[in-house]
This record gives structure tokens, C-alpha cells and sequence, in this order.
């Protein structure tokens, strides 16, 4: 299989050509070569771009693909009748023919950050962040009913990774709590917990996977032991079916999987995009 370069040129940070010019190749079995080129955001960084993407045609033999979103049109005017791979712009693909759909102007806003001491949803964002990791793995059970949303499975089930993708993405306050031998013994929620049961959400996994998992941490320790996986599972699986409480298993799916499930569940009120 030849190997194909993907260039994703933006003149902000590039996240938004990437994230869509993955899901796009995500649907074709090849693993291209990618090279990011953001801050392109004056002529000069254009032709410099151009030359980079020229040079790899050239030595490949192979058009590269090159993503963009260029709010600029003299930059973007460059990349267009100089650039010698397959251009794939996102602004005029999508956004010019809103414009004309919509019949008003959009405000070619370069960077999904820019300007962010003027914006309130970026500062929500930061502040989700801020209370997710003060709330990561039960370390404080103050402010509760400030959180959006509380995680809640055994050790390793998936809780961090995902309170922090809400978090950073959807600017959610998400607190997670491990659940604990002591709670399998009561036989009940942590007492903290129980006033937010609406806000409450189980992630849980296969016990073979946890082990997998938690041998990585701490190799050849009860923590880790298959025996014990299976114990936890079972207690955390049967104590959330007790309460309520929604739950999901993390084995196969991805955070963003595992997010979009949540959401469809809980549906916070407050949700940015």
C-alpha cells in the first residue's frame, strides 16, 4: 500500500482541518503521513507552505492531500493556484455556499480560539477543566451540586479520560468517583453521592480487559488479579442496577463513544460546542 502524505493547513491551530480531515480518511485503510502546517495566516507562510507541499509531490511521485480551512483569501489564493496536491478547502466547501444559502456573511473568524479573553464559552470551557481534574477519582466531594454530571465504576473503567474529553470538548463539569470495596460492603452508593443520583452515570468493563489493564499498573497484584476484576465488576454492575442508575461498558468503545452515549442519557443543560 502506497503511503500518501495529508498536509493540514490552517492560519489558526489547525484542530478543526484535522479532526475532520481524519474522520474523512478514517474511512479508507491507509495510514497517510500527516503534516500539520498551522498559522499559515500571511502570504509569505503560503508560499512557504506550497514549496513544502510541492517538494513532497515531487518526491513521492504522488499528489499529497492537502486539508484546508484558510479564512484568508490572498493566503488561501496562494495554496489554490500553486500547490501541486489535492486541495480539499472546508471553508469553500461548506461555509460560502451557507453564505449563500443563508444570505449573510459569516465573520471568517480564523481559529476556533481566537480572541478567547472575550469569550465566555472558552472561559466555561477552562473552568469545566479546572473542576474535573479538583474532582477526579473522589478527591473532593465539595461543590457537588455543581457538577453537570458524576462518573461513577471500579477503578480503570474509563471515568478520568472521559470526565476530561466532556470537559475539554463540551465544557461539562464532570466529577468521577471510584467505586470501592467499602461501598460493595454497605452495599450502597458513597453517601456524598446520593443526593445527585440524576447527575449519576456507571461506566463498567469486562473483567478480562480490567485485568489487562490494571497489570499494567501494578503487574501480579490482587488489584490486578482476574479473580478480583470479576468481584468488582459484578459488586460495581449489581449496586448501580440497585440505585438506577445508567450505566454503559467502556470494553470496545472510545471516549468519544462513550461521551456521545452519555450525553444522549443525561442531556446537561448546559452543553458548548
Amino acid at each position: 500500500m502506497h503511503t500518501r502524505t495529508v498536509f493540514f493547513v490552517s492560519d489558526g491551530t489547525g484542530i478543526t482541518a484535522e479532526t475532520f480531515g481524519n474522520a474523512v480518511l478514517a474511512q479508507f485503510e491507509m495510514k497517510p503521513r500527516h503534516v500539520r502546517l498551522p498559522f499559515t495566516d500571511t502570504v509569505d507562510k503560503a508560499h512557504q507552505a506550497v514549496r513544502q507541499i510541492n517538494h513532497t509531490a515531487e518526491i513521492e511521485g504522488v499528489r499529497p492531500i492537502v486539508f484546508t480551512t484558510l479564512a484568508n483569501m490572498d493566503v488561501l489564493g496562494v495554496i489554490e493556484t500553486g500547490c501541486k496536491g489535492m486541495l480539499l478547502d472546508m471553508f469553500g466547501t461548506f461555509v460560502r455556499p451557507l453564505e449563500i444559502e443563508l444570505a449573510m456573511k459569516s465573520n471568517h473568524r480564523i481559529g476556533r480560539f481566537s480572541d478567547v479573553s472575550k469569550s465566555k464559552a472558552y472561559n466555561d470551557r477552562i473552568a469545566a477543566i479546572d473542576f474535573s481534574l479538583q474532582h477526579d477519582d473522589g478527591q473532593s466531594n465539595r461543590d457537588l451540586e455543581g457538577a453537570d454530571l458524576i462518573l461513577v465504576g471500579v477503578s480503570r473503567s474509563g471515568k478520568t479520560p472521559t470526565s476530561l474529553y466532556l470537559a475539554m470538548q463540551h465544557g461539562l463539569k464532570a466529577a468521577n468517583y471510584p467505586l470501592i470495596p467499602e461501598d460493595f460492603d454497605r452495599r450502597q452508593l458513597p453517601p456524598a453521592l446520593s443526593p445527585h443520583r440524576k447527575k449519576i452515570f456507571g461506566l463498567t468493563i469486562q473483567p478480562e480487559r480490567l485485568s489487562e489493564i490494571r497489570n499494567e499498573r501494578r503487574p501480579n497484584s490482587r488489584y490486578a488479579s482476574l479473580e478480583n476484576c470479576r468481584h468488582e465488576v459484578s459488586e460495581a454492575e449489581a449496586m448501580m442496577r440497585r440505585a438506577g442508575i445508567r450505566w454503559l461498558s467502556t470494553t470496545t468503545k472510545s471516549i468519544e463513544e462513550i461521551a456521545t452515549t452519555i450525553l444522549q442519557e443525561l442531556r446537561p443543560e448546559r452543553l458548548i460546542y
